[in-house]
């Protein structure tokens, strides 16, 4: 945008005029409305950057005088001239240009604009209200501020009837009190805690006492006083409703007193506390149940500490807890779980937070959960128990405690309410009593129980719950307790998918925890194989998915090798092989059932394959119909699954067999069709998949070629005879050259460099910019110019082939011109770089000829680094605002703007 910028920046500065004039035209909206927002991102981005748009762009001035002066703009081109308007008036030079041209007033003025017809358009108001924002930049803004009374409105909009109007309303308040720009006649705090009180401060009469402590603290010497004590006198008047029609004005109230706690400094946040505490008090002791959560909120941010006095606010903490001993039963629950939820929470409201969270699970189990109760909490216990004979309050206060427990357990002893197991006792109990398998004999909770009997969110909750409390300390002397409990879950036919999955996870979980899985009995195996005989042929698709995936989580588990402890394989604890089960899902309807069957067969196969064993009938069979699904099947999530099963397969025997084993043999066969079918697969992600299995491929190839001869450093010590330097040198030079011609060929049959050459040419980004990378490792390694020339790689006749064919054709010709071979390369050139040739291409002169540095910086830029720039921008705005204003157009063709 500045004179030496780039030649687009300048096409972008000719053409801003034209859509100027085209934006400030009376007429319909644009239509995408959001490339205006990309307009004004690009003109932020340029102010950011230190560009004057005014000085470069003057246009800019006309079009906000016209936009202003014309009734008939549309809401969405004034809200952006608004904000524009406050954009450019953030720096002082354009606040002096705008002043003198007397636009700000106009624009500003909110008398204005409220009475006429765009102010009831919500996007007219948040751009004014953003646009004022944005000019609080300097002392002269806030002077322009005091001057106009703008704060006034601003407090109008705070409680909008729109929740985006009055959050913008409310940033913008507290974006004036936090942020205090000084004044050339204004001194700091620090200066004037030296002296004593700044002499410059100029302390309005009618400010009261609270708001009077703020001009010492911050100085007013702009005025600013006057403005935090509209503020301040705002918040104390409209913090406590005075009747249910002002509830509104109360919530935006807090809302802002939140943000101004969480922005405030020291000083500041001293002041807001003795200005607003009286009204707090006041909020606490009504108790209105649709201000706890922020009430809450606010006094805990209120709460934190000083850096200049470590002693949290007291007040604060008394009103805390206040809430919690005096608070109702659902509003106390939910504002116990706050409080855990903040790290920074004291001792003392930790213990009654936790104790007031796990009330509910006490009552409806009968266990002691609580330790030594308090006074507040007894008497919470009876107006709990009369809540929870309602349903739905029952189970609300239920789930909460439920979500908290694993939080609870792990607290320090000096809050710790009782042993960890009691806890996992407790949800046990909770979740039978929930799946309908036993009933509490205290008749306090007997009408409690029966309404969650078959609730599944507090199944869910419990389970999720029971996932957790595995983690604590001594679980495993519970797993006698929990195995039933799940077992029960997964056999129950009214168990929703949900509940199903949550207990397959809680099952595995807890297996995990087992030191040795021999010591579990074959009962446990029996039960587990009965249940998943059962699911496996469940109607519903998300149970199979969920059971297919616990077979291959429990694989994982059983096959261990990392374990010092004992461990069974998975036919062993289940008395079967899961395999049969897995491949006929395999072949199930549901693609997501497909694709988690593949997932799970490479976890149940992994022991074999560590084992190097020739692979049986059965897994022949099994790698057969994968190859098959990623040949024919219509979904890409079973095709992904399958190359992911072959590169755990490729990643697992490649460092630790043989290649001369059968099991070998049977893989690289397999990896050889997975690449050749799997980068002509449609799917995207398919294709990334199969270059990251040609990519273990290269990097094995690399690490024999790099490991069988080694290339000295050219600088080592001389370690042959000094009579024979050259010969030996010469010699060891052939070897490694013909290392890599091998490596090559063998990179070559095996599909990966058909895989990577294919993939380089992909419309598809990702794709390209992997295969791209994969080819500079080969041409940087394997590849260096005039070497292994002989290696020739087949191409396909069509499509990236012919491609190919064409660079070759193209740079064979540069060569010649350019004279860049000796006579001994260019011989290599004419021999054996046929374009031509029947047996193909020679993979060097490929490498060279596609320039991978360039594709790379290409691809690195994005594809789309040249349709969706400011000038495309500008240019779609044209076409737009003409096809849709033009009453004589001809064009039918849908005109949409770039999106970035």
């Amino acid at each position: 945008m500045l004179p030496h910028t780039s030649t687009m920046e300048r096409q972008c500065v000719e053409l801003l005029p034209q859509v100027c004039k085209l934006l400030a035209a009376s007429g319909k909206a644009l239509p995408d409305d959001t490339s205006l927002e990309k307009l004004m991102d690009w003109f932020s981005g340029a102010t950011s950057a230190g560009q004057s748009l005014l000085e470069t762009c003057p246009c800019l001035l006309g079009f906000i005088s016209t936009v202003i002066h014309n009734e008939a703009s549309d809401p969405s081109v004034l809200s952006f001239a608004f904000k524009l308007t406050g954009l450019l008036a953030s720096t002082p030079s354009g606040f002096d240009l705008l002043q003198e041209e007397s636009l700000l007033d106009l624009v500003f003025d909110p008398q204005r604009w409220q009475g006429a017809g765009p102010w009831d358009d919500p996007c007219v108001r948040i751009g004014w209200i953003q646009g004022l924002r944005s000019l609080l930049q300097h002392p002269d803004a806030l002077q322009f501020l005091v001057r106009r009374d703008l704060t006034k409105s601003l407090l109008q909009l705070q409680t909008d009837t729109s929740l985006f109007i009055a959050s913008a309303a409310n940033e913008a308040l507290a974006h004036i009190l936090v942020f205090r720009p000084l004044s050339s006649g204004e001194c700091t705090v620090a200066e004037g805690e030296k002296g004593g009180a700044p002499a410059c401060v100029n302390v309005p009469a009618d400010i009261d006492a609270d708001s009077r402590d703020l001009a010492p603290t911050l100085g007013t010497g702009d005025g600013f006083a006057s403005v935090a004590a509209a503020i301040f006198e705002h918040l104390k008047a409209s913090l406590v409703p005075k009747e249910n029609a002002h509830l509104h004005q109360s919530l935006q109230s807090l809302r802002l007193l939140a943000l101004l706690f969480a922005q405030a400094g020291p000083r500041l946040l001293g002041v807001l506390l003795r200005t607003v505490m009286a009204a707090l008090k006041a909020l606490v002791t009504a108790g209105q149940s649709a201000q706890t959560p922020l009430l809450l909120d606010v006094l805990l941010t209120a709460r934190r500490s000083d850096p200049h006095n470590p002693a949290p606010d007291q007040t604060a903490s008394c009103l805390i807890s206040q809430v919690l001993d005096t608070y109702k039963p659902p509003e106390v629950t939910h504002a116990a779980a706050a409080i855990l939820r903040r790290s920074h929470c004291d001792l003392n409201h930790a213990t009654k937070a936790a104790q007031t969270l796990l009330l509910p699970l006490d009552i409806i189990t009968g266990l002691d959960l609580l330790g030594p109760q308090s006074a507040a909490i007894e008497k919470q216990r009876a107006s709990m128990v009369e809540l929870m004979c309602s349903k739905t309050p029952c189970v609300s206060v239920l789930a909460v405690c439920l979500t908290h427990t694993p939080q609870i357990t792990p607290m320090p002893p000096e809050i710790a309410l009782c042993p960890p197991m009691v806890f996992v006792t407790a949800v046990l109990s909770l979740l039978r009593i929930c799946g309908g398998q036993t009933v509490p004999s205290s008749t306090g909770s007997s009408k409690a129980c029966r309404n969650i009997i078959g609730c599944g969110k507090l199944q869910k909750c419990g389970l999720e719950a029971l996932l957790a409390l595995s983690a604590s300390p001594a679980a495993e002397e519970k797993m006698t307790d929990v195995f039933p409990v799940l077992i029960q879950y997964l056999h129950n036919p009214d168990s929703d998918p949900t509940v199903l999955q949550k207990s397959y996870q809680a099952l595995v979980k807890w297996i995990s925890v087992c030191s040795d899985l021999s010591s579990m009995g074959d009962q446990l195996g029996q039960e587990i194989v009965t249940v998943v005989r059962k699911r496996v042929c469940d109607v519903r698709w998300e149970v199979r998915d969920s059971t297919v995936e616990f077979l291959g989580e429990l694989a994982g588990l059983c096959i261990c090798k990392e374990s010092a402890r004992p461990t069974r394989t998975l036919e062993a604890f289940l008395g079967c092989g899961p395999t049969p089960l897995l491949t006929e899902a395999l072949r199930d309807p549901e693609s997501y059932v497909r694709a988690s069957a593949v997932t799970a067969l490479a976890q149940t196969l992994t022991q074999s394959w560590q084992q190097g064993a020739a692979p049986t009938e059965e897994q022949t069979e099994v790698v057969e119909r994968l190859l098959e699904i990623l040949s024919e099947d219509t979904e890409g999530f079973a095709r992904r699954a399958v190359v992911k099963f072959f590169i755990a397969w490729y990643s697992t025997c490649s460092s630790s067999s043989s290649s001369s084993l059968p099991s070998s043999l049977f893989l690289m066969k397999s990896v050889c069709l997975v690449l050749s079918r799997g980068s002509a697969d449609l799917d995207w992600e398919v294709k990334v998949h199969t270059l990251e299995l040609a990519e273990q491929l290269l990097d094995k190839a690399l690490d024999k070629c790099s490991g069988s001869r080694p290339v000295p450093h050219p600088y080592a010590a001389a370690t042959q005879p000094a009579c024979r330097p050259r010969a030996d040198g010469a010699g060891h030079r052939e070897r490694a050259e013909a290392d890599r011609a091998d490596v090559l060929r063998l990179l070559v049959e095996q599909g990966v460099v058909s895989a990577m050459l294919g993939g380089v040419f992909d419309c598809d980004r990702p794709v390209a910019l992997k295969a791209c990378r994969l080819l500079l490792t080969l041409r940087e390694t394997i590849c260096p110019p005039v070497t292994v020339e002989a290696v020739s790689c087949e191409l396909p006749g069509r499509g990236w082939g012919r491609e190919v064919r064409t660079l070759l054709r193209e740079r064979k010709g540069d060569w010649t011109k350019e004279g860049t071979l000796d006579a001994k390369e260019g011989e290599m050139v004419r021999e054996e770089s046929s374009v031509l040739r029947e047996d193909g291409v020679v993979v060097g002169d490929v490498l060279r000829c596609l320039n991978l540095d360039d594709r790379l910086s290409v691809l690195l830029r994005s594809s789309d680094h040249v349709h969706n720039s400011p000038l495309s921008l500008l240019q779609d705005i044209v076409s737009a605002r003409r096809v849709h204003t033009d009453p004589d157009t001809q064009l039918t063709q849908e005109v949409v703007v770039d999106c970035y």
